[in-house]
């Protein structure tokens, strides 16, 4: 039986004593003067009552604390104790290590004035290829966005794939755990403009997240970037549809005519439902089990999902959340059977499951094909 002393936390895997050591050793040849476990007992005693994200912000303090007060020359010590950079023969799943991460937010803290900025963009360009500085590049972007810019139109032609994602990653509108930016949306697609004819997927696939980001607030600025990309040929056909898949599966998943369009799905299948089969009442705990039947008119290719419309805690349905059943092609005359059991769990990590009456919807291709009530007890 599993006990919490076996529980795997990520913070402890990314952030523990043995990370911290070897930060120091990298740290000691070049400053001499450096309390090496004196750092090393602050940081993992400030580790304690932190989580992943906290402890990154926690070791840039300690670093501040046991570097020279001199934020330049502090930056030539941490600058001067990196390791070589990640491979850059690579092309993807090379993400570096969270340890080089604080410093990093080392600059962000303390190097985001008028005076440091072209040297903290520059030690930046140097870390990222360490650890991504994609969230610490925003700290910049929203104080200095026309010199950061800059930087960026210079750096997507850079020769090290760590430096080209930057250029898309920290400019991206949603990026996860991440400072907000205050720059329109709009005006990163000029380095998205040439960054989608990268030869890495490490690139392409922040291009395409970026990309999945704008389509949240302006599709239709998304699906003529795609046209348009698809247009001049620059990208191979295997990666371009990649590109387009990934960028648009969020607007796939709400159903939107457009993206389905561009992915060759009809926004209006010719298929029929049949036999749509599920029990009036669930138990708590329990599955949710249906099923039902395509029937094709005609040969099309079809994007099947699933809605459940959660019944809150005022006793009111959400606007229905999107589940993903399967992707196929139906031939003409054919009939196909869909199954399919989902877990009604009472507490998940995002939302809690309230009893009473619920709804489920499916969708084909991003258009309704029925719904039916049922309740939780």
């Amino acid at each position: 039986m599993s006990t919490g002393e076996d529980k795997f936390l990520l913070k402890d895997h990314l952030f523990n004593k043995k990370k911290v050591e070897s930060l120091a050793d990298e740290i000691l040849p070049v400053y001499p003067e450096f309390a090496r476990d004196q750092f090393i007992k602050d940081t993992v005693t400030g580790f304690k009552d932190r989580e992943l994200k906290a402890r990154i912000s926690w070791m840039a303090e300690t670093l501040k604390k046991h570097l020279p007060d001199d934020y330049r020359r502090a930056l030539r010590i941490i600058l001067r104790a990196l390791p070589p950079p990640m491979d850059p023969s690579l092309a993807d799943d090379d993400f570096g290590d969270f340890i080089y991460a604080p410093y990093n937010e080392f600059v962000a803290q303390n190097g985001c004035h008028a005076s440091n900025l072209t040297i903290s963009l520059k030690a930046l360009h140097a870390l990222t290829m360490r650890f991504s500085a994609e969230d610490a590049i925003r700290y910049f972007l929203n104080a200095f966005p026309e010199e950061t810019m800059e930087k960026i139109h210079e750096w997507k032609y850079d020769s090290h794939y760590h430096v080209r994602r930057l250029c898309s990653e920290g400019l991206r509108p949603r990026l996860p755990w991440a400072k907000k930016i205050k720059l329109p949306s709009a005006l990163a697609i000029p380095v998205l403009d040439e960054l989608f004819a990268d030869s890495t997927r490490f690139v392409t696939r922040s291009v395409a997240n970026h990309l999945n980001d704008i389509s949240k607030e302006n599709p239709s600025l998304v699906l003529e970037t795609l046209r348009r990309w698809k247009a001049t040929g620059k990208q191979n056909e295997k990666e371009i549809q990649f590109i387009v898949r990934h960028s648009l599966r969020g607007l796939i998943k709400d159903g939107h005519p457009g993206a389905m369009k561009a992915l060759g799905y009809s926004p209006e299948p010719p298929v029929a439902i049949r036999a749509l089969k599920m029990p009036e009442k669930v138990r708590m705990g329990t599955s949710l089990e249906f099923q039902f039947q395509i029937e094709a008119k005609k040969s099309c290719k079809l994007i099947v999902d699933y809605l459940i419309y959660f019944r809150n805690k005022a006793g009111k349905l959400n606007r229905g959340k999107v589940f993903k059943l399967k992707a196929l092609s139906i031939k003409n005359g054919e009939t196909i059977l869909m199954k399919k059991s989902h877990k009604l769990q009472e507490k998940l990590t995002t939302r809690k499951m309230y009893r009473g009456e619920h709804g489920l919807e499916i969708q084909i291709n991003g258009k309704s094909f029925g719904r039916k009530k049922f309740d939780v007890y």
